[in-house]
């Protein structure tokens, strides 16, 4: 599985941005999908994920209220879309792909730069 991430971008504090992520072949609706964002010289941190069938969704703290995860599983795309942005979400987004065969995310997206500015 390929992951292609795009959207990313500079925008200025409480604007908004949607990320997309598409993954090749055919087997994208049994993935669980989920976004995280990584700072330099920070570790990679959870965002956002979405259930294979989009019922079940789970936000970290930060984004809670702000940020909205979705998919359409006919496009192979998972979506993040990014309201009233803060300087801190400034951030590397990556998307990634969980098979649910106890492995955790083993598939990854190239990342997608977010600068949000005060």
């Amino acid at each position: 599985v390929q992951l292609q991430a795009s959207g990313g971008g500079l925008v200025q504090a409480g604007g908004s941005l949607r990320l997309s992520c598409t993954a090749s072949g055919r087997t994208f609706s049994r993935y669980r999908m989920g976004w995280f964002r990584q700072t330099p010289g920070k570790e990679r941190l959870f965002v956002a994920r979405i259930s294979t069938n989009g019922g079940t969704i789970v936000y970290a703290n930060s984004v809670e209220g702000r940020f909205t995860i979705s998919r359409d599983n006919a496009k192979n795309t998972v979506y993040l879309q990014m309201n009233s942005l803060k300087p801190e979400d400034t951030a590397v987004y990556y998307c990634a792909a969980d098979p649910l065969q106890n492995q955790g995310y083993i598939y990854w997206g190239q990342g997608t730069q977010v600068t949000v500015s005060s």
